[in-house]
């Protein structure tokens, strides 16, 4: 299965990233391991971890698992994970990164994105881990003088070292990348942002790729993910799933309107990273290559476009409209 699956070439490297892969968000703890490991068996090839989800322990596990079983070498998985908001001052990056690997227990990540353009105010790792968002008793953000300027040459460093074969950003904006594009040595190839029909993204896409960076879709199901969390915007909102037109179209094509989601995507060279505990939808999730969509049905598609953003900060709350 996994060589079916195309992958977007990363321009620095040549390094190939699986235009799908398995999301380790909100996947518990004590089923993250026999996911991981099943997921690998089914094909995929690309885990998308982080700090703040807190299971990179147990993704570990699974790794470590599907390698014994022979299943898979580790060459052969491109793994990412993401750098926290607490931990962006230069003297923090190399700790949070180095506990981030022996949690996973690798020798190196593929793929290190900024989480996040926010720089909270530190917490050390003894104190609470992951951090999230809030110093510890207390319930608002605390941001700290921590500069992407100084942040990401220790970025740098972790590829120069070989700890890390490519460094990326996520939930950047424009004009956050033309700053960043001023001084990196070493370039971003990798942006990680919300997508889906309601926060299609163009303008950025467009952009980001015009620069030869690769652009991961995250939320690519919309609401979905966020009904769970008991956001008014999300619960609010047509679920996707059950949007008339992507309904429509998946009845055409014979598929599940998940399959359609997340074939709007790929065709548009956009990687993915759907989660699911479901067996059989870890096999439908993969299943996108034998069908495309036509331009009426993208045309269809593009007429959802409504602003609806879930993964935003000052939604949560925060105080921080970073999107604005």
């Amino acid at each position: 299965m996994s060589s079916q699956i195309p992958s977007l070439i990363l321009s620095r490297t040549g390094d190939k990233m699986p235009i799908v892969g398995f999301g380790c968000w909100k996947v518990p703890k004590d089923v993250t391991p026999h996911i991981i490991e099943h997921a690998i068996l089914e094909g995929y090839r690309l885990i998308d971890a982080a700090a703040d989800y807190g299971n990179e322990v147990e993704v570990g596990r699974g790794i470590a698992n599907a390698i014994k079983a022979g299943v898979v070498k580790r060459e052969d998985l491109f793994v990412t994970t993401k750098l926290w908001n607490t931990f962006h001052k230069k003297e923090h990056v190399r700790l949070a990164f180095e506990k981030q690997l022996k949690d996973l227990g690798l020798d190196y990540v593929d793929l290190y994105l900024v989480h996040f353009p926010i720089p909270l105010e530190y917490v050390p790792i003894e104190t609470k881990y992951p951090p999230e968002w809030f110093q510890p008793g207390e319930n608002k953000t605390r941001l700290t003088n921590a500069p992407l300027h100084e942040l990401w040459p220790e970025m740098e460093k972790l590829v120069e070292e070989g700890l890390v074969k490519n460094i990326g950003i996520a939930n950047f904006n424009v004009q956050l990348i033309m700053d960043l594009w001023t001084y990196a040595r070493i370039k971003p190839q990798v942006l990680q942002v919300e997508i889906h029909p309601y926060l299609p993204q163009h303008t950025l896409v467009e952009y980001a790729q015009s620069l030869g960076l690769q652009v991961t879709a995250y939320s690519t199901f919309g609401p979905a993910s966020f009904v769970e969390l008991n956001m008014a915007n999300a619960l609010n909102a047509t679920q996707l799933f059950d949007h008339p037109v992507i309904k429509s179209i998946a009845n055409t094509y014979n598929r599940t309107p998940a399959q359609i989601l997340l074939r709007w995507a790929v065709q548009r060279r956009l990687a993915i990273i759907p989660k699911t505990t479901n067996r059989e939808r870890l096999k439908q999730n993969l299943d996108l290559f034998s069908f495309s969509l036509k331009d009426k049905d993208l045309a269809e598609i593009r007429t959802l476009e409504n602003g609806l953003r879930l993964n935003d900060p000052w939604v949560y709350g925060m105080g921080l409209p970073i999107f604005n």
